[in-house]
């Protein structure tokens, strides 16, 4: 309204100088000017200051309904000046030339209705009053004609009134729609706004890593993919870094999660400020693993130089918390396509490398060789095959005799476990106890053995050694994964077997863990089982856990038994041990006699019990009576000599 409003007053005031011409020139005189000058004139100035001010004032957007009526005001001024003007002249009649006023007013008034389309009262305030002004003219004269017109201009009042309604409404709607499909557009353009930015966090946390900044696995695998098939397309090389932080665990066990995530992104910050940026991708792929992508002109000459570099980064104290902290890193390199030609395979690959880095001390970096993944699909298949091994049998007890190096009588066997592969031949048996160890099957290995030296034991009386025992293996590791004892216990009482002759032979490093292998020792000891320690001498026992636990043989280590007759040495710290054995009054075996010289020293050094490669290798179940028969026939025929 505000904008239509000067376009309105100029038309008006041209119809209402038309107007005075035409009363000028029906009855020229004072009244036709003052009726100009004081009624139109004036009010149509008086609505363009009206307007001056609103909009000065700002009103239509503070008070807009006090702005509506304001405007409708002027517009009912100006109808009422118009509508003064039948009245003003003298002998104003319909049959004379005053007829064309009437339609002039009318067509004035029609318009203004038409034209307030937004808000009807503001046509309505100019109209109503001209309507009625003609209508009431044509009733004060006289004539059915008369009469007739003022009951036109009624019905024409109605229909304006009306249609002045529907026009408002119809406007209303309108802008509503308006409004409503503007408001929708903003909207939607908000949205799509919050949407483009969330897909783009969504992005990067999608191909970034939220600790450190560096791409993440999911980037890295993409990224890998990319360089390879781009080496490929350009017959060039790639090379791929795996990297271990080496004492990241301890770092989090002794000062806490928050204090290794600083490591973490100090490390991250460090191989990215300190590798050349063209043609490398540095990616955490999970806790303390990295890797890193090298690409570019020559990746196989470059991969190793940033290993190098990254050691150095690694080897460089941290600052954590105040504290200076040494970590240090592990390495694996594999190349493309010298070492594999896929993505999976070439991660495989550094990932192997990493390991034999680890191997071998870690701290420094290593190729990828061909052997490693040999090594690797046979240790696969190992631990795939040793569970339906064990079940079959294909996993046997072999057993090395054990005999009093003075009186040459067998005092026992150790059980030594045994698998021929089909494919893979004789596994040694740290492979087969690793493998069962890793596919969560110690137990069924372990019981497996103590059957078969628990069938022995049966079969010794027999064989007329009914004092021989039969020692069975526990890895130390296997009292954290189930009841040693529970297993033993219930192995000897479902074949009825003494549990004093079945020995339990252990490593040096049982003896140190007081708190879960401590604990089932003393069950062992409770139940009646001899306790052997195995290779003692080769690790770090101690005196108070030898005498508490009641340990009945000590074995002493190969490595310290051979070629023991050539070295003063050894002698001496055989005599040391078995000083040590016969103060504890606990028996003494050595391991590994392979000569004769080697057994006679052992004698001589008062050791009591040889087992090894002298008396015999170890031999399946099925070959031990005939090698008792062969033994026995041996010493008669010496005892008959002499």
């Amino acid at each position: 309204m505000l904008q239509r409003l000067p376009s309105t007053l100029v038309t008006n005031m041209l119809v209402s100088l038309s107007a005075f011409a035409l009363v000028w020139l029906r009855a020229p005189g004072d009244k036709a000017a003052w009726w100009w000058l004081t009624t139109v004139l004036a009010t149509l100035v008086a609505r363009a200051v009206l307007r001056s001010l609103i909009l000065r004032k700002r009103l239509q957007n503070s008070n807009p309904e006090r702005s509506l009526t304001l405007l409708a005001s002027g517009a009912g001024s100006s109808g009422f000046a118009w509508a003064s003007l039948p009245f003003v002249l003298n002998d104003f009649s319909v049959y004379s030339v005053d007829g064309g006023f009437y339609l002039m007013i009318l067509g004035v008034a029609t318009g203004a209705v038409l034209m307030s389309i937004g808000y009807r009262w503001n046509g309505l305030a100019f109209a109503l009053p001209c309507h009625l002004s003609v209508a009431l003219s044509l009733l004060l004269q006289d004539g059915l004609t008369s009469i007739i017109l003022a009951l036109n201009v009624v019905a024409l009042t109605i229909i304006l009134h009306r249609s002045a309604i529907m026009g408002e409404s119809i406007f209303i709607e309108s802008t509503n729609r308006k409004l409503e499909a503007n408001a929708m557009t903003t909207s939607l353009q908000e949205a799509n706004h919050d949407i483009l930015q969330v897909n783009a966090r969504l992005e990067l946390l999608a191909n970034c890593d939220p600790l450190t900044g560096l791409a993440n696995r999911a980037a890295f695998n993409e990224a890998l993919r990319d360089g390879i098939a781009e080496a490929a397309a350009s017959e060039q090389k790639l090379s791929l870094l795996v990297i271990d932080l080496d004492r990241f665990k301890h770092v989090n066990d002794t000062m806490g999660h928050k204090i290794g995530d600083e490591l973490l992104t100090e490390f991250a910050t460090r191989l990215r400020n300190n590798l050349p940026p063209a043609h490398t991708v540095v990616a955490r792929l999970g806790g303390d693993e990295f890797a890193i992508i090298v690409s570019g002109r020559d990746p196989a000459a470059e991969g190793p130089r940033v290993a190098e570099a990254v050691l150095r980064q690694g080897r460089k104290p941290f600052v954590l918390n105040g504290q200076t902290c040494m970590v240090g890193t592990s390495i694996g390199l594999a190349i493309y396509p010298d070492h594999a030609t896929t993505a999976d395979e070439l991660f495989v690959s550094a990932d192997m490398a990493l390991y034999r880095s680890k191997d071998q001390g870690r701290g420094r970096w290593r190729k990828f060789d061909p052997k490693l993944r040999a090594a690797a699909e046979r240790q696969r298949q190992i631990e795939t095959d040793v569970v339906p091994a064990i079940e079959t049998g294909q996993v046997e007890a072999w057993f090395q005799p054990q005999v009093c190096l003075k009186t040459q009588r067998i005092t026992g066997f150790e059980a030594l476990v045994r698998w021929h592969h089909p494919t893979l031949g004789f596994i040694a048996p740290p492979e087969i106890v690793a493998a069962a160890h890793t596919v969560h099957q110690s137990d069924k290995l372990t019981g497996a053995i103590a059957d078969a030296c628990c069938r022995l034991l049966i079969d010794l009386p027999g064989l007329g050694l009914p004092e021989a025992t039969v020692a069975v293996n526990v890895s130390p590791r296997e009292f954290a994964l189930y009841s040693v004892a529970d297993l033993l216990d219930a192995t000897v009482a479902r074949h009825g077997i003494d549990p004093q002759l079945l020995e339990v032979e252990i490593t040096e490093e049982a003896l140190l863990d007081t708190v879960i292998a401590g604990e089932q020792l003393k069950r062992l000891e409770q139940s009646g089982f001899a306790l052997a320690v195995d290779d003692f001498g080769a690790g770090h026992s101690s005196l108070t856990r030898l005498i508490d636990l009641k340990v009945d043989r000590l074995k002493i280590d190969r490595g310290i038994i051979a070629h023991i007759a050539a070295s003063k040495r050894n002698q001496a710290i055989v005599s040391a041990l078995i000083s040590l054995g016969d103060a504890l009054s606990m028996e003494m075996l050595a391991e590994g006699v392979e000569t004769e010289a080697d057994a006679e020293a052992l004698r001589a050094l008062g050791c009591e019990q040889g087992q090894g490669y002298l008396f015999a290798r170890p031999m399946p179940v099925e070959r031990i009576a005939g090698w008792i028969a062969e033994r026995q026939d041996k010493e008669q025929r010496t005892r008959l000599i002499g």
